[in-house]
């Protein structure tokens, strides 16, 4: 049956709005009442609980009143009240299931008022069932309508919020990296990150969307011995992260599965610093870390902390500068190939056994023979022996195995 037609029936509908119109403000406290014993937990403030009740009211009005003029339930908006619930839900955090029950349940306990109203407004049982299922489908569908008008709030509430929450840390961040002032107290709160205790800053990155990179600090964090951490997305392709943790925790490397990094991701990690200049310096050094790592341009994924690579961070700020001083330290040892490959390692292997052959020969897992003949090799490449200027030999080896075609000459086919 059409609510618009003049009918009798339609006058029976209109009739019963009417009187519910009358009861709109006894009907939102016991509909209030009805949703507290089955949602306690959402009307613990008094701030929520009166916009419940005024929810109840204007949604009540709103309905009736669209029945008893013969309103198209499709031009039903929702009332203001209802959306401030739904932003006021949002604020608070929870989910949009509880928010939406309130609707559902709000429902129910209309449906049953209007089971208990019909009969005793109308005689006719054929009439009032008749009734009850207009009201009931009206109800309905506009319950439909409002309740995803209130959804849509309830996210748009969420993403302003978010959205807010993710500019408020990333500002607090920026300020913590730049050194600027900052209040400590509320910086711990908003980033959820106690700023006191030793720091560890690391960054994770990949060439490949595909690679859950929150993830693999997820992981990093675990290996550090940390519970959380505070992650921070750094572009598509990256994310900047921090832990606090013991003292004793961060003075290893961080033990990480094989596949805990993914596929085609890198890691690179910061030294312990203690307090927020150690949030500020462990993170640049992360940072430092990951730009060796992109010099040495490594395919495979890695895992690099900072003190393995701080002398060569340190002698290739320059790297136009790093390379020429390889080139004049090395001479032909310095060319991109896998012959002066072998020699240089062999070369380092020795100088960093304080010149053990046999020590340098299980390090690069070769005979004690062979480390001496590649030795001898190179330094005849290089036309001074190892012995000769020890430091720039061995600092320009260390360069050459950290950043690999960066600093070398081309290969001579």
């Amino acid at each position: 049956m059409d609510l618009h037609q003049p009918d009798r029936d339609d006058i029976d509908v209109k009739a019963v709005a009417t009187q519910l119109l009358g009861q709109v403000s006894d009907l939102a406290d016991e509909m209030l009442r009805y949703l507290v014993t089955r949602i306690p937990e959402t009307v613990e403030d008094d701030e929520l609980r009166g916009l419940t009740l005024g929810s109840c009211s204007s949604n009540i009005e709103s309905v009736l009143s669209m029945v008893r003029h013969g309103i198209d339930v499709a031009a039903a908006e929702a009332p203001v009240t209802a959306l401030e619930h739904a932003r006021a839900m949002a604020s608070r955090g929870y989910s949009v299931d509880v928010m939406l029950r309130f609707y559902r349940l709000g429902h129910e306990f209309f449906t049953e008022k209007l089971s208990e109203a019909v009969p005793l407004w109308i005689e006719d049982p054929s009439i009032a069932l008749r009734t009850f299922v207009e009201l009931e489908a009206f109800g309905f569908r506009y319950i439909d309508l409002i309740s995803s008008a209130v959804a849509d709030e309830y996210v748009a509430e969420l993403d302003r919020r978010q959205h807010q929450e993710r500019v408020e840390r990333a500002d607090l961040v920026r300020a913590l990296v730049a050194g600027e002032r900052i209040n400590q107290g509320r910086a711990e709160r908003v980033l959820r990150h106690r700023l006191t205790g030793v720091q560890v800053g690391f960054v994770c990155w990949s060439g490949d969307r595909g690679v859950d990179l929150e993830k693999v600090a997820r992981r990093v964090a675990s290996a550090l011995g940390a519970e959380t951490a505070l992650v921070m997305q750094d572009g598509p392709l990256a994310v900047q992260g921090w832990v606090a943790v013991a003292s004793g925790a961060a003075a290893g490397a961080p033990s990480l599965p094989a596949d805990a990094i993914g596929s085609s991701a890198h890691v690179a990690i910061g030294s312990a610093h203690s307090g927020v200049p150690g949030f500020r310096t462990s993170h640049h050094e992360a940072l430092r870390a990951r730009r060796v790592v992109e010099l040495s341009g490594r395919a495979a994924p890695s895992l690099t902390r900072f003190p393995d690579v701080a002398l060569v961070d340190l002698l290739s700020r320059d790297v136009e500068a790093a390379k020429a001083f390889v080139q004049s330290e090395l001479g032909e040892l310095a060319r991109d190939d896998t012959r002066q490959r072998d020699e240089r390692t062999a070369l380092l292997a020795v100088l960093d056994a304080q010149g053990s052959l046999m020590s340098a020969a299980r390090t690069i897992d070769v005979h004690r023979n062979t480390v001496l003949q590649r030795v001898r090799r190179a330094e005849q490449r290089r036309g001074l022996s190892a012995s000769a200027r020890v430091a720039e030999l061995h600092a320009a080896l260390r360069l050459c195995e950290v950043l690999g075609a960066s600093v070398l000459s081309d290969r001579v086919e």
